[in-house]
Order: structure tokens, then C-alpha cells, then sequence
């Protein structure tokens, strides 16, 4: 009891000789809320806020602290969660294990491919849904390779089991591609699966117009988990920006006129002419009208000064 009681109070950061003493104090049967108002009555701090006490020259703050140093600050921001910046990500774990497995045998180290590749990008919010059933020991007609990944994908709170029954001998399957798309939908994410989910974007619009946009297919190239550089099309946004809360945009590359100085183009021309890099983006028309005036306009402004002399 003393030691588990020595452990706990540790863990919050009070010393071993201020823990020790109020056990003296109160007995070893004590409760844990008097042995805390009596830590905090002797005025024991736990070392986190006597270390925040002492000044130190820089150190780390987490977001929302209410110190007003500039430079921890900075560090804090830049320790934060990547979630800030990074989309959540969703994996269809039956599809990506099956595509791995040649759609022969439900191959868990697929799955474990794909989560470490979003790992490996900074992405902290990855869930992985999976039939409760693939728990189950592996038969004939539905193999299963790895399937220890599964254990440890779970204990790491990534992977999540879809509920399954079994009813006079029948198994009962849940929906897994609904809790898929739901979840992604409400957390705003990315679905990892190479499955259009038509029977779903015909139940919803609203999850229609989410398939369509963020459903990231994938490859496996030689065991190595391969999404496309250009998600949605050539015409679309890059991965990196898929991928991303806040997408950068490219900065414009203006490319260079093939005729040159003989351009007849003139302001129209959307190529890039070094020779006249501060001309006025105005259509000809209304270049010709500019350049008439211009002799017109001076000619009203000089009229005065000659009645005038």
C-alpha cells in the first residue's frame, strides 16, 4: 500500500521525502484526497510547477500557457501537434489488406505499411477499421497473414474493430464502409481505399461530394505503400496539398514567349515577354484608345496657357 501510494503521488510530481513524511503523519491507511490536502497544506508543489517557478533562459511552453517570453513561445508553436496542419486519416483496413494480398489472402502487413507511411509524414489522427470477425482464427477459405499486426495496431488505439455477431450459427456483419466514410466525414479527413462507395454516395449527397473529393487511392509497388502525386487528376491538387488543412499554392512560373520580340499578340499574349515586363495588362482596344487620347488630353491642358498669354 505505501508503495503504491509512494508511485501515485510520484507520478504527480511531489518528492519521495514530502510523500514519506505525510505517510508518517497520517498512517499508511490513509486516503489519497487527505495525504493530497496535506502535501499541498505543508506547501509541496510538484517539481513541473517549481521548475515553471525558477527563470530559466528559454524554454518550451505548450500552446495556451500564459507566459509572455516571445522566444518560448516560438518553440512552442513549432512543437505542436502536426494536427494543426495535417488531415485525419481514415483506412479502409479490409481494402488495403486485400490489395496487398493480391485479393487472395488478408495481408495485415499491408495495413502496417500504409499507417507508417502516414507516420512517417507527420500525421497523428490514423484510424484503421476492421470486421471484428478478422479476429478470428484464419480458415481455408478466408486466409489471413500477420494477423499478430492487428494485436499491436490495437493496443496503439489505431485500429478499430466494426462490430460482428453470431446469430443460430450465422455470423452478423456490420456495415464497415458506412463507420468508414461516417467517421472521415465528421472529422473532416481523408479515406484511404481504392472502393468508390457507390451504394454510400447515393445514400447522402452531402457524402457523395466528400467521396469524390477526398478518397485517396493507393498502389503497392514491391511492398512499398504508393499513393498518387495528383489525387484528384492532373488537373487537381498536388499530395502534399491533399493531404494538408491549409494548401500552399504554387507560385505562378511564367513561361517565355516562343516568338519573341514578333509577338502581334501584344498585351492579349499570356507568355511571359522580358522586353516589356512593366507593360499594362490592357486589352488592345483599349490600348488604342489610350494612346489617341493621350495627344488630345495634352492639347486641352495647354489650351489655357496660351488664352492665358
Amino acid at each position: 500500500v505505501h508503495q503504491s501510494k509512494l508511485d501515485f503521488f510520484c507520478k504527480l510530481g511531489y518528492g519521495k521525502q514530502d510523500i514519506c513524511k505525510v505517510l508518517e503523519n497520517l498512517g499508511q491507511e490513509a486516503l489519497e484526497d487527505d495525504v493530497l490536502k496535506e502535501l499541498i497544506r505543508m506547501g509541496s508543489k510538484p517539481q513541473a510547477l517549481e521548475s515553471q517557478a525558477q527563470p530559466s533562459a528559454l524554454k518550451l511552453v505548450a500552446r495556451g500557457s500564459s507566459s509572455t517570453t516571445p522566444g518560448s513561445k516560438w518553440l512552442g508553436e513549432g512543437e505542436s501537434d502536426s494536427s494543426d496542419y495535417l488531415r485525419p486519416i481514415v483506412i479502409d483496413g479490409s481494402n488495403v489488406a486485400m490489395s496487398h494480398g493480391n485479393k487472395e489472402v488478408f495481408s495485415c502487413w499491408g495495413i502496417q505499411l500504409a499507417v507508417d507511411w502516414f507516420r512517417e509524414r507527420g500525421h497523428t489522427y490514423i484510424k484503421v477499421f476492421v470486421p471484428l470477425w478478422r479476429k478470428e482464427p484464419p480458415r481455408q477459405e478466408s486466409p489471413i497473414a500477420d494477423q499478430h499486426i492487428l494485436e499491436e495496431l490495437e493496443k496503439q488505439s489505431i485500429l478499430v474493430y466494426t462490430p460482428s455477431r453470431k446469430v443460430k450459427g450465422k455470423r452478423v456483419v456490420c456495415y464497415d464502409d458506412r463507420y468508414i466514410v461516417k467517421v472521415a466525414y465528421e472529422k473532416d479527413g481523408v479515406i484511404v481505399s481504392n472502393d468508390n462507395y457507390r451504394d454510400l454516395q447515393n445514400e447522402n449527397p452531402e457524402w457523395k461530394w466528400f467521396i469524390e473529393q477526398r478518397l485517396l487511392m493507393y498502389s503497392f509497388v514491391s511492398n512499398r505503400f504508393m499513393p498518387p502525386d495528383d489525387p484528384l487528376g492532373r488537373h487537381g491538387p498536388t499530395l502534399n496539398n491533399f493531404l494538408s488543412k491549409k494548401p500552399v499554392l504554387p507560385e505562378p512560373k511564367w513561361q517565355p514567349c516562343p516568338y519573341g520580340k514578333k509577338c502581334t499578340y501584344g498585351n492579349k499574349c499570356k507568355f511571359y515577354h522580358p522586353e516589356r515586363p512593366h507593360q499594362a495588362q490592357l486589352p488592345v482596344a483599349d490600348e488604342l484608345r489610350a494612346k489617341l487620347n493621350a495627344p488630345l488630353s495634352m492639347g486641352k491642358e495647354e489650351e489655357p496657357y496660351r488664352t492665358g498669354g
